[in-house]
């Protein structure tokens, strides 16, 4: 008889989900407009503190507006996060721009002083200005945004914050991006509330969020006809899609405080072992721990990352490295990156552990024991 897999981040429905998709469903609106999705920007608002929201058809499709909001071309530049998922940084491409990406501190995030030093230096050798900053609130951390606002604000440098893994964390007491100049947030099917798919836009700013609406449906101008003059894209959230997420977000602090449990599980029976760090939570915020994620050193263990993964999945187990850093993907050869080791040294070392809500207690302890096997 086969093991029942366990998966890394699995979908974990709250039970409220399907009577407002029934509710969706009798009211006929299954097209990207409806009450549901009206309902949902509103509660975000309200959860997030950010008065603007946008539902999307993904977060990748948020970042995209956002930068092209933001004026991001042909030519220009943005800084990245390298240690992230591409969709933080595809949007770029999109447009044209071209990318500098950043190492990460001892948080796991980008590295704000590297950044201050870049702008510095650029700034004092007359070379261009980045048109946006984008770090990734990693694995439910946030960055530390105050800090990146404050060195990018006397040049004019709009923060565009990836909280894409982060919904339900804060930074100094404010849900994740908030304070950016705009934010994205994510509800694929792995993140720790989903609707299926779908993103969200988020601004104080009501012009770029109208316009990013504007955008979405296609940049159809107002008219009894179909009337365009500029080009749109078709990136509303559906009516349905955005039910899912409604019944999803009313359960999102009970999916932190569980993730957060698993977390704390994993320390407490694999914290002892040489060589095994977790990944550290930032001074100024509170992590939504999204995935437990630690590093293995080879030289300490007497093991590594690929031996303990690959003994995961001879269980049945999902597990996963973290992100390879953007800078070393083929991809994006010939991009500048600041520093870069700190990022090399997380992607070959680290891990990710099961992480989702619906674990049991015995799940949790089939991981840890096949993990402590793994050690010689």
């Amino acid at each position: 008889m086969t093991t029942p897999r366990i998966f890394l981040s699995p979908p974990h429905m709250g039970g409220e989900e399907l009577e407002l998709v029934k509710e969706a469903f009798a009211s006929n609106y299954i097209a990207p407009i409806g009450p549901m999705i009206n309902r949902f920007e509103a509660e975000m608002a309200e959860y997030l503190g950010i008065p603007h929201c946008l539902a999307l058809a993904s977060g990748t499709a948020a970042m995209h507006l956002a930068l092209r909001e933001l004026g991001v071309g042909a030519g220009d530049l943005v800084f990245a996060s390298t240690l992230t998922f591409i969709g933080s940084v595809s949007p770029v491409t999109f447009l044209g721009a071209g990318l500098v990406f950043v190492d990460c501190d001892d948080t796991w995030n980008i590295d704000p002083e590297l950044v201050a030093a870049e702008l510095a230096r650029r700034s004092a050798a007359g070379e261009p200005l980045p048109k946006a900053v984008v770090p990734t609130d990693l694995y439910g951390q946030c960055a530390n945004l105050p800090r990146l606002v404050e060195i990018c604000d006397p040049y004019g440098i709009p923060v565009v914050v990836d909280s894409a893994e982060a919904m339900g964390a804060t930074c100094n007491g404010l849900a994740a991006g908030r304070g950016g100049r705009a934010s994205i947030y994510s509800f694929n099917g792995n993140k720790i509330i989903t609707s299926s798919g779908g993103g969200l836009l988020a601004s104080d700013d009501k012009d770029l969020i109208d316009h990013a609406r504007f955008l979405a449906t296609q940049a159809r101008d107002p008219a009894p006809h179909y009337e365009h003059t500029t080009i749109g894209y078709n990136y509303r959230m559906s009516n349905v899609i955005a039910a899912i997420g409604l019944g999803q977000l009313h359960v999102l602090d009970d999916r932190v405080n569980r993730r957060r449990e698993i977390f704390d599980t994993y320390v407490e029976h694999l914290g002892d072992l040489p060589g095994f760090a977790f990944m550290p939570e930032a001074e100024y915020g509170r992590c939504n721990r999204w995935l437990t994620t630690l590093t293995i050193d080879p030289a300490v263990a007497g093991t590594d990352r690929e031996a303990v993964r690959l003994a995961l999945e001879s269980e049945n187990i999902e597990s996963r490295p973290v992100w390879k850093p953007m800078h070393l993907q083929p991809v994006f050869e010939g991009c500048a990156v600041l520093g870069g080791e700190r990022s090399e040294s997380l992607f070959d070392q680290g891990l990710c552990l099961p992480s989702g809500t619906a674990l049991t207690e015995s799940d949790v302890q089939r991981i840890i024991g096949c993990v402590r096997a793994t050690i010689r």
